[in-house]
């Protein structure tokens, strides 16, 4: 099973780096497999820690793959010296215990060493979902036929239409001004 989180962590000077990440959980606490390059893996071999973040924030997620802001906003973590996410429901801070792997995308077996939850979580909403599935798909752009990708947000556009409130028909737009963005550059 994998679990749709925000991962954060730190670079060795202290800059915060917020990545969306399937991350599947373990009887330790959590394995997440980064691609090869990229910012987070540098991170955590660098650092050897980071934050497992879970929110309902769809904007979190659009905004990450469509690169809306340059960061999103954290605080400081209590048990490792990283950030996590200021929107988060509950975070864990978490250690790498061992690397598997050194190819295109290694497995970091991270080991939980604080949890703390903020605030409630409310219930599912089917266009947070939705959201989620059209981010995917958005940082695919590169890899799907666009008509795959008009065929799978037309059927995503059925949750936005009937469950979606304003948090989550801002993060949808952006998705679609991405793929526009991204077409239109395609053409020229």
């Amino acid at each position: 099973m994998i679990r749709e989180t925000v991962v954060t962590t730190l670079s060795p000077d202290g800059v915060p780096h917020v990545a969306p990440m399937g991350a599947t959980p373990t009887e330790e606490g959590w394995l997440l497999q980064p691609f090869r390059p990229s910012t987070t893996l540098d991170n955590f071999l660098a650092t050897r820690c980071g934050v497992v973040n879970f929110t309902d924030d769809a904007r979190i997620f659009a905004g990450c793959v469509t690169r809306r802001l340059p960061t999103w906003p954290t605080v400081a973590t209590s048990a490792i010296p990283s950030v996590r996410l200021q929107a988060a429901l509950s975070h864990h801070e978490v250690r790498v215990a061992r690397i598997d792997g050194s190819d295109e995308r290694p497995k970091l077996h991270c080991v939980v060493v604080a949890e703390k939850t903020h605030r409630a979580f409310l219930g599912l909403n089917r266009a947070i979902a939705a959201v989620l599935e059209g981010a995917v798909l958005v940082s695919r752009l590169n890899m799907l036929p666009p008509e795959k990708i008009d065929a799978e947000f037309a059927y995503l556009q059925i949750a936005i239409d009937k469950t979606a409130g304003p948090s989550e028909l801002e993060a949808w737009q952006w998705l679609l001004d991405a793929i526009r963005d991204h077409r239109a550059r395609a053409a020229s």
